[in-house]
């Protein structure tokens, strides 16, 4: 599968839309299947006061809303950066086909965007990361499990 370069561009104009209206950093993404754009969205974690609120994540939003579905099946994401660990972990959810990006981590870390930390900070174990994480252990944790696998209904994903 070889990347679409108008989707590419498209994902570096839509980056460059949410620098000039103020709405955050410098990314975009967008969301394709086959000849058509399904979604696409920059940066807003300025406006939106959200740290979530990154181009990928909005994008996979709304080509869900779009499909109707949790999933990206036959879908492509392009990004104008590599995505970032949060974003990572929630392109791998969305499971699309295949992520194409053009600038990379260490091109976002000389713009003042650097995520190496974040990196560093999950392959340690809980207890080491320098954000408190501590285990409580509870006989009440299970319930959400049980009544998930006692759920005839329930959507596998």
């Amino acid at each position: 599968m070889e990347p679409r370069e108008e989707f590419l561009v498209l994902a570096f104009e839509v980056a460059v839309q949410g620098v000039e209206s103020g709405a955050g950093g410098p990314f975009g993404a967008v969301v394709a299947r086959g000849d058509d754009v399904l979604a696409s969205a920059h940066n807003q974690v300025v406006t939106t006061n959200d740290p979530t609120a990154h181009a990928e994540i909005g994008a996979i939003r709304a080509a869900c809303a779009a499909l109707n579905s949790f999933q990206l099946d036959d879908c492509e994401l392009y990004a104008s950066c590599e995505p970032c660990p949060m974003c990572l972990g929630a392109i791998y959810w969305a499971r699309p086909r295949a992520v194409f990006f053009s600038a990379t981590r260490d091109d976002a870390a000389q713009a003042g965007f650097d995520d190496a930390f974040v990196y560093d900070e999950i392959a340690l174990p809980a207890e080491a990361r320098t954000l408190l994480m501590r285990r409580v252990a509870h006989p009440g944790a299970a319930a959400p499990f049980i009544a998930w696998a006692a759920k005839p209904d329930r959507v596998e994903y």
